[in-house]
């Protein structure tokens, strides 16, 4: 069975990372998806990914690194993303990885120019579009946790612009009808968006936010949770499709 790949791009403080487990323990949560049937390839410890016919689809983490940085590892697996696009994985990528598709393919990703977006945020979402009803028919407005100072400032020509919150006008970008990517984290539990502010509780203060407001105002994400649950039934639908015989072992279970 072609496992589901999750890029791991960085590792949470190890604060969090003690009390709520690492990256990819948040995504196979949130997907609902056994770890015995996935592979967590760290990149930025220059692990290297493999042939994307391998694999049943790729989620790419955030990072606390910076797209504009340009490390090795992050332009290795940017040109990975572009083969991996052109060979129709799907592909859903997440804050670091959502900025990491748009530079792969020409887009601008740099510091936002009004600074950071923390906490759970309204989601606006533009358009009704086909692909991204097949993983989740969204509501028009819904609420996702978010943190991030970088953003796509322009994204890359052939993306849809498919949601924007006040701050960030690139909130979910889709190429063709199996590559997805969120500035959002659907993979946050309310627990994880609380650690993060208060982690940052100083710099927040010194930038003008208000703490408590940003605390009182965390609560669950149900839409955009659906949206990477979503996700990972394509993944499954994929398997199912290279592999009838693992499709009949789950029907069987």
């Amino acid at each position: 069975m072609r496992p589901l790949m999750i890029v791991s791009t960085g590792t949470p403080p190890p604060e969090i990372r003690a009390r709520h487990g690492d990256y990819a323990d948040w995504f196979l949560h949130a997907l609902r998806w056994p770890r015995a049937q996935a592979l967590v390839v760290h990149v930025d410890r220059g692990e290297s990914l493999p042939a994307p016919e391998t694999i049943a689809g790729a989620v790419i983490t955030g990072s606390m690194a910076m797209v504009s940085e340009r490390a090795r590892w992050s332009e290795c697996t940017a040109a990975w993303l572009r083969v991996a696009l052109d060979a129709n994985l799907p592909l859903f990528g997440v804050c670091y990885g959502h900025q990491l598709l748009a530079h792969a393919l020409d887009g601008r990703v740099d510091y936002h120019p009004q600074g950071r977006e923390i906490g759970t945020q309204r989601i606006e979402l533009l358009a009704q579009d086909q692909a991204l009803s097949v993983l989740a028919p969204l509501p028009m407005h819904f609420a996702a946790h978010t943190t991030h100072r970088q953003s796509v400032l322009e994204a890359p020509r052939g993306a849809r612009v498919l949601a924007r919150t006040a701050h960030d006008a690139h909130h979910i970008l889709a190429y063709g009808a199996r590559a997805f990517t969120t500035q959002f984290h659907p993979e946050f539990s309310t627990a994880v968006m609380r650690a993060l502010i208060m982690r940052r509780a100083a710099d927040l203060r010194a930038e003008g936010y208000d703490l408590d407001a940003l605390l009182h105002e965390v609560r669950p994400t149900p839409w955009a949770r659906r949206l990477l649950r979503g996700f990972g039934r394509l993944c499954r639908t994929e398997i199912a499709a290279i592999d009838p015989h693992a499709a009949m072992a789950r029907q069987a279970a």
